[in-house]
């Protein structure tokens, strides 16, 4: 009798440790949630939904043998602080990784950029909280605002990316800035051609946010 409970125990626990080791393998090969969480640069205002930023990035990655799904979390108009003030929401559980484009609209209404630095600050730690890896797509003052403004505002998202260990892509708009080719007739939105060049220069560096995910999954 005693033989027989101990035979039957040890293949609940053969069984239980397989079930263990298909569960970790499902979680270790499903798809990455990738969130991109910004302004209208990010939404796509003035663009269809499939010529957006989130869509062309999930679709360059893909085309590189990545699992990932990215969506879109962007809201036209919204400064840091918008941003922070949904932050919670926007962001869903099982995110593993999220993509922070805000800053324009902080520059473009000449707001302090303290603000923009505290917001981001909070938003970074809100996420690292919830245990997901971070990347800062930064933007650059116009310099119409002053050298001042620029100096101020500017190192926002190199200090923070060096401060909380993140993966930085410098600026959003690379490349893409002031070309009014690059740029839907308010001179500001990039076109779907913009889009696509955007995507190019900043792939490495979301490759680079993967790699983060990846390691952390082991």
């Amino acid at each position: 009798m005693v033989e027989w409970f101990g035979r039957l125990m040890l293949a609940a626990l053969v069984a239980l440790a397989a079930l263990s080791g298909v569960a970790r393998g499902q979680a270790d090969t499903r798809p990455i949630k990738l969130v991109a969480f910004g302004d209208s640069l990010t939404a796509g205002l003035g663009l269809p939904a499939t010529s957006a930023f989130p869509a062309k990035l999930e679709a360059a990655l893909r085309a590189r043998g990545y699992k990932v799904d990215v969506s879109n979390a962007g809201v036209s108009g919204d400064t840091v602080a918008d941003g922070l003030a949904r932050l919670d929401w926007s962001i869903p559980d099982g995110t593993d990784a999220v993509i922070v484009e805000l800053g324009a609209n902080d520059t473009l209404r000449g707001l302090d950029p303290k603000l923009a630095r505290s917001g981001l600050d909070e938003i970074v730690k809100r996420l690292r909280q919830r245990h997901v890896e971070v990347m800062l797509a930064g933007m650059l003052a116009p310099r119409n605002l002053g050298a001042e403004y620029s100096a101020q505002f500017d190192p926002i998202y190199p200090d923070l990316a060096k401060t909380y260990d993140l993966v930085l892509y410098p600026f959003f708009l690379d490349g893409v800035a002031t070309d009014p080719k690059l740029n839907q007739a308010d001179g500001m939105h990039p076109t779907a051609d913009g889009v696509d060049i955007i995507v190019a220069r900043i792939l490495p560096s979301v490759e680079a946010l993967l790699a983060k995910v990846s390691a952390k999954r082991g």
